[in-house]
């Protein structure tokens, strides 16, 4: 594992919004370790590394809490909806050459061939992997593909020693022809040229309806 995802972490005792409030406003990030039937550890982290840390999902931590070594996956990331400022992260004990699920995002490289139009259907799959192994992304290459082709998750690669857990039916993506969305935006342009005709109804009035449709972890 890198060594920039060592952290010190320290000992949390002050809880609440206020208590929170405070510590971001020093930099900081509040934390609670817990998992593998241990009593949950409420920590602190510091704001920055841990910001350039989990810029990659499913980040694998190496913890320094009161001088003991501990691994801990980040397993949820609380974030203020309008400011996107870390409120909090979840973190889970792990150990070396244990074994876990995660979601992996999948990343599209390459040119499909002709005018062909690459739709990704699934942006993650799920797989179990060694928790200090857990691959970054799972890349996919769509070069040359042909009109028509789909790739589904039994033919994604993975790392070695990473196995799919992920339906190996589920489809990941389609290369379909541009040319549909030409005749699409086509059909809509027509479409957006009647604008202006009105039907006259009974009473010499227009009929101008309109339709709407409605469509375990620890707590602080």
């Amino acid at each position: 594992m890198a060594n920039d995802n060592r952290l010190v972490a320290e000992q949390r005792e002050k809880f609440g919004k206020g208590a929170a409030r405070k510590l971001r406003a020093a930099g900081k990030i509040p934390a609670v370790l817990y998992g593998h039937g241990t009593e949950p550890q409420h920590l602190t982290l510091p704001g920055h590394e841990v910001m350039l840390i989990l810029r990659k999902a499913n980040a694998v931590l190496e913890l320094d809490i009161s001088g003991a070594n501990q691994l801990a996956l980040v397993k949820d990331v609380q974030k203020d909806p309008v400011r996107q400022i870390i409120e909090h992260v979840d973190l889970v004990v792990i150990r070396a050459g244990e074994r876990v699920t995660v979601d992996i995002p999948v990343t599209v490289e390459g040119e499909p061939a002709g005018d062909g139009v690459v739709t990704v259907e699934n942006t993650t799959l799920s797989i179990e992997a060694e928790a200090t192994h857990i691959p970054e992304r799972l890349i996919v290459s769509v070069e040359g593909l042909a009109e028509g082709s789909h790739l589904l998750a039994s033919q994604v690669k993975l790392p070695a020693g990473s196995t799919l857990l992920t339906d190996p039916d589920t489809l990941v993506l389609a290369v379909s022809s541009g040319e549909m969305d030409t005749e699409t935006d086509a059909g809509t342009a027509e479409a957006e040229g009647d604008e202006g005709v009105e039907i006259e109804g009974e009473g010499g009035a227009a009929n101008d309806e309109m339709v709407d449709a409605d469509t375990e972890k620890p707590t602080e």
